[in-house]
């Protein structure tokens, strides 16, 4: 049923992330976040969701901790009387988790449930095309890396089936660009590979090599895909293949200029024109 929104004039952020079951990568790379959100806007509530339910699950059984999902989050603001919603996923590229976000805003957007309710966009989306800015310059500026003549900084990304996923090539040809000429990105499920990288590595006569994720936290996959002794790992992968690695564990939530990128997107989108539904977005 269509709820008309009332005269109220609440204004809210709700910060999704996919979430994580660990509780120091969740305060270093997500309520950090979120405390620049409230710190930026402090005229808005700043609330919180999860897009995996897994996730949301296990925080429950194990640690009791209750975390929304993002259209519980939703129902709640809406209950509370909010009218206005900016819903800001902290995901890196526009795949699988942000298109389901997006179906529930553009649901919420067609019932008219609030006088006001817009979806920002994730890390990396906009190219710099016509008026729009370019979101891999700016991510590539935040990260603000530069090894020495035969050092390297390799990232580690998610990846995946969507065709979003191709972000990540895109991002790596963005680093050429940007001059970043010894900084590269591979995705754990995707392209670009590791392997790609390491004959990459090999031709730049490389020696030594800073391992670092490309995600928002350092979770589940960093700590088995990156690090670890199995030879599986990138670091395994790395040092079999003859280079000195030195790990940084830190998830790009743990970034203040990452933050602020963020922040800039939820900006964005309270200063545009109120839109009837969110496709026109992309």
């Amino acid at each position: 049923m269509t709820q008309t929104p009332g005269p109220s004039d609440k204004k809210a952020i709700l910060v999704v992330s996919f979430g994580t079951t660990y509780a120091d990568a969740r305060q270093a790379c997500i309520e950090s976040v979120e405390e620049r959100m409230r710190a930026a806007f402090p005229g808005y509530e700043v609330r919180r969701a999860f897009t995996s339910r897994m996730i949301i699950r296990r925080l429950a059984e194990r640690d009791g901790v209750l975390v929304d999902n993002e259209q519980q989050a939703l129902e709640r603001l809406l209950a509370e009387g909010f009218s206005e919603v900016y819903v800001q996923p902290l995901h890196i590229v526009a795949g699988d988790e942000y298109e389901k976000i997006s179906r529930i805003v553009s649901d919420y957007v067609h019932a008219e449930k609030f006088s006001r309710l817009e979806l920002g966009r994730p890390l990396l989306y906009y190219m710099g095309q016509g008026n729009h800015p370019d979101d891999y310059l700016a991510a590539i500026e935040a990260l603000d890396v530069m090894p020495g003549p035969d050092e390297a900084v390799v990232f580690m990304g998610h990846g995946g089936l969507h065709p979003a996923n191709a972000a990540y090539a895109a991002m790596e040809l963005k680093l050429q660009d940007a001059g970043k000429h010894n900084v590269f990105l591979y995705a754990v499920e995707g392209y670009p590979s590791l392997q790609r990288i390491i004959g990459q590595l090999r031709d730049r006569s490389v020696r030594e090599v800073k391992l670092q994720p490309f995600m928002l936290v350092a979770g589940n996959h960093v700590r088995k895909d990156m690090d670890g002794e199995e030879k599986e790992t990138a670091k395994s992968m790395l040092t079999a293949a003859g280079f000195a690695v030195e790990l940084k564990l830190n998830g790009l939530g743990e970034n203040p200029a990452i933050q602020d990128i963020y922040v800039q997107h939820v900006r964005d989108i309270i200063d545009s024109q109120p839109e009837k539904t969110i496709t026109d977005k992309t």
